[in-house]
């Protein structure tokens, strides 16, 4: 099999969708890179972008697209409800075929490195890449968002990995490193009381009672009106998608609201999917070779 990295940056712009679509070209430029998916949310004012191939056509593609976001997006202006840092605010590699997470993190260096003496940005390596544990989780490099940064650059121990100390005002500070696949999984509630939303995101987390594995906000759908918990479930074998529904149910129930729907945001692995049906359906001794797609592609 071919040697295959996966990567999927977020770029604080949801709501221009010729700016989404000049640093989505970024990509499709990069021979042996495939695009894979991107979508944007006008109330997060974000967008993912997912795309694999060649480790090195990935980090270049990466970096094109890097620079274009410093290009076009201006953090003095940016405002939306997720919470961000820069204008390329995250880059995860995922390795996928062929190459180690030990290569992955490399891999996140140079990327970094470049983005960082190239484009004059600031950046944090984060998750497996970190170079310290206060810096892994990608909550607490965060911390602050874009509004903090400029102290936070100059503070102790936070000094960036690559780029300057002084914050770029215009393009803010970037986090790269390599991780595993998770999944970006919201769900919505029939109420726009937005603090029942934030207290049932709380729970989900570790430090609330909640789940090691699940990270989670609690926001305001403005065009939908509705109150959503968001969250990046970071390793679904630990904690799956189904096992974090039926515990926001629950919790909502206490408040008098339900679920409206839930969302998968980019892509997701099928066996997390796989997952979710074997548990609702009751399926024993389920295997994901009874998938028919599965072994089309054997």
């Amino acid at each position: 099999m071919a040697r295959i990295l996966q990567c999927v940056p977020n770029f604080s712009e949801g709501r221009d969708k010729e700016k989404v679509e000049k640093i989505v070209e970024e990509v499709r430029k990069v021979e042996g890179v495939k695009l894979l998916d991107y979508s944007s949310d006008p109330t997060h004012n974000r967008s993912v972008v997912t795309f694999v191939g060649d480790p090195d056509k990935v980090i270049e593609a990466a970096f094109n697209a890097c620079k274009a976001a410093s290009e076009l997006i201006d953090m003095t202006k940016h405002e939306g409800e997720h919470p961000r840092m820069g204008a390329m605010d995250v880059c995860p590699l995922i390795p996928i075929s062929e190459i180690t997470m030990d290569e992955a993190v490399e891999y996140s260096k140079k990327l970094a490195q470049r983005v960082g003496d190239e484009l004059g940005i600031s950046v944090y390596l984060y998750e497996r890449s970190a170079t310290k544990s206060e810096r892994e989780n990608l909550a607490d490099v965060r911390r602050g968002q874009y509004e903090a940064m400029e102290e936070k650059l100059k503070s102790d121990g936070w000094a960036p990995d690559y780029g300057p100390i002084e914050l770029n005002k215009k393009s803010g500070v970037s986090a790269i490193g390599a991780r595993p696949a998770l999944v970006a999984y919201n769900v919505n509630l029939n109420t726009s009381d937005v603090e029942i939303a934030k207290k049932i995101a709380k729970s989900m987390r570790a430090k609330g009672g909640g789940f090691t594995y699940c990270k989670a906000i609690g926001l305001l759908l403005e065009d939908k009106n509705l109150a959503q918990v968001s969250m990046n479930l970071v390793d679904y074998t630990k904690t799956p998608i189904f096992r974090v529904f039926e515990a926001i149910k629950r919790e909502a129930e206490r408040y008098g609201v339900s679920i409206v729907n839930s969302e998968v945001i980019g892509l997701v692995p099928m066996q997390a999917l796989v997952d979710c049906a074997q548990w609702y359906l009751q399926v024993d001794d389920f295997d994901i070779n009874q998938v028919l797609e599965t072994r089309l592609h054997d």
